[in-house]
């Protein structure tokens, strides 16, 4: 017994150290290209300088716990919930639940609570809830349609339809919000638990099919929040007046000190209440349906808790650091000559942002396993930090025209719904969940000030310019994956087509072989 326990200890402590170095290696480059700009081009305050120095230690320790905590504890929850579900055959009970799941999971999404701060013209709390509802609304469809079979790309053209139709008639200052709220719900959080969440209720069917259906429930759950925040336009005006961005400032050590005490007793109360609803259903259906061992549920609790700590700190270390320099570098560097010198400097951030992403490593293993090994990981790799270049860079020009998101989203989906026709099914949901992956927390936070600092700097409307850049990031990879997709099955098509065929009776001679 005491051997076990030592192994497990082990095993987490290897885990925790492996997580922790990933962490720090999806942040790193852009902490060199950070610095070698503040050190440079763009020079800022010694205190400032410390302040994100602190954040950056934060974030790392608050993803490395995060991330072990949402694997060993909302993957699990998520598979075994979708299993439960599916075992009661009651489909009201099964959506009105995954509802429920799909609300509470989203609220307590890191990217969504750091987007929900950035905002100045619309309540927290009404955004997370809108949102919420987004997420909980299409889970239900999602797990309709694998319960249904109903083909992926059918949904997707009916429902970005009717956002398209709704955003020709939206107000500017929610377009950029609307779809960058889709961008920023498929984050850490909610990816894991839900694509858990499909694989348990796929599970019930046996045909081929259920295994490609499983996919695409992500690029579902990104339409939510896109048609709730735009309905949500027509109705809400509190506040709509709102433009100004506020941006920390710290004198000394004192204040930042007191800047990150005074967080993260907050951000304490706010996790708490939003993992809270996920672990009374989990508790629920442990009682009257899963019963997992004693030593299976405290592996979960566990991990609830080091997901708990990691949305803390990592909250706090976003908020208090990340933020307040990534306004002062985008307003440094626009406010002299270096104005168009930006485009390509955030196309080489969205470079290495993409290249150090951990999650991207997840999606190189599920295309690579599925394609049987046919598409590389690095031409996955690669395709994505092309899409993220452009898509930074194009964000960047629209910061510094004006340019409406509206004249690049519509052309991008458009052409990522046709490809669509010409893919398989697999590659066109693969496609979709990887614009959740795409849009990590280091564009949610880091990008998207740097876009906000940019427009004030430049008497910008930074409702309209400078939001978008999530939305922009969650939707190349719509096209690039699909584009590596159609290349390699056609090149698969060409390397069969000369495959000699032989029969079972025909007499192969060894020259043929050669």
């Amino acid at each position: 017994m005491v051997s076990i326990r030592i192994t497990g200890f082990y095993h987490d402590k290897t885990a925790m150290k492996d997580k922790l170095k990933e962490a720090a290696s999806s942040i790193l480059p852009l902490i060199i290209v950070v610095m070698i700009l503040c050190l440079t081009v763009c020079p800022i305050s010694t205190d400032l300088m410390l302040c994100f120095m602190l954040g950056t230690i934060m974030i790392i320790f608050g993803i490395g716990l995060f991330s072990l905590g949402a694997e060993t504890s909302m993957t699990p929850i998520g598979n075994k919930l979708g299993t439960a579900m599916t075992k009661t055959k009651n489909l009201p009970f099964i959506l009105a639940v995954s509802f429920a799941l799909g609300f509470a999971v989203t609220i307590a999404e890191p990217d969504l609570q750091v987007l929900a701060e950035t905002v100045p013209h619309i309540n927290n709390t009404v955004l997370l809830v809108t949102v919420g509802v987004g997420v909980g609304f299409f889970l239900s469809v999602c797990l309709l349609r694998i319960l249904t079979g109903i083909k992926l790309r059918w949904l997707l053209l009916v429902f970005y339809g009717i956002i398209f139709v709704l955003a020709a008639f939206s107000e500017k200052d929610f377009l950029g919000i609307a779809f960058d709220s889709g961008g920023v719900t498929t984050g850490p959080m909610t990816v894991p638990f839900i694509l858990a969440l499909g694989t348990g209720i796929s599970n019930i069917r046996s045909d081929k099919a259920a295994v490609a259906d499983s996919f695409g429930l992500v690029a579902l759950c990104s339409i939510g929040p896109i048609l709730a925040v735009l309905i949500l336009g027509f109705f809400y005006t509190e506040g709509s007046a709102v433009t100004e961005i506020v941006t920390a400032s710290f004198s000394d050590t004192a204040e930042i000190t007191g800047a990150y005490i005074s967080a993260i007793p907050v951000y304490m109360k706010e996790m708490a209440a939003a993992l809270l609803p996920i672990v009374a259903i989990f508790l629920l259906f442990q009682i009257f349906s899963i019963k997992m061992s004693t030593r299976n549920l405290a592996k979960i609790f566990i991990g609830i808790l080091y997901t708990y700590v990691g949305l803390v700190l990592f909250l706090s270390g976003v908020n208090v650091g990340f933020s307040s320099l990534g306004t002062v570098l985008g307003a440094g560097l626009v406010s002299g000559n270096l104005k168009y010198f930006t485009v390509p400097l955030a196309m080489l951030l969205g470079w290495f942002i993409i290249f150090a992403e951990p999650a991207v490593a997840v999606l190189e293993t599920q295309i690579e396993e599925v394609s049987a090994g046919a598409i590389p990981g690095k031409a996955i790799k690669f395709s994505l930090s092309v899409a993220i270049a452009i898509a930074m860079g194009l964000s960047m020009l629209r910061v510094l025209t004006g340019i409406s998101i509206m004249w690049f989203i519509i052309p991008g989906y458009a052409i990522a719904l046709i490809l669509s026709f010409f893919v398989p099914d697999i590659y066109t949901a693969i496609a979709f969940d990887s614009g959740g992956v795409a849009s990590g927390p280091m564009t949610a936070t880091f990008m998207l000030q740097f876009m906000i600092g940019a427009s004030t700097a430049l008497g910008g409307n930074p409702l309209s310019d400078a939001f978008g850049v999530v939305a922009m990031v969650a939707m190349m990879p719509l096209i690039s994956i699909q584009t590596v997709g159609l290349i390699y099955e056609k090149r698969n098509r060409k390397q069969a087509a000369k495959v000699v065929p032989y029969g079972d009776d025909d007499v192969v001679e060894l020259w043929e072989v050669a």
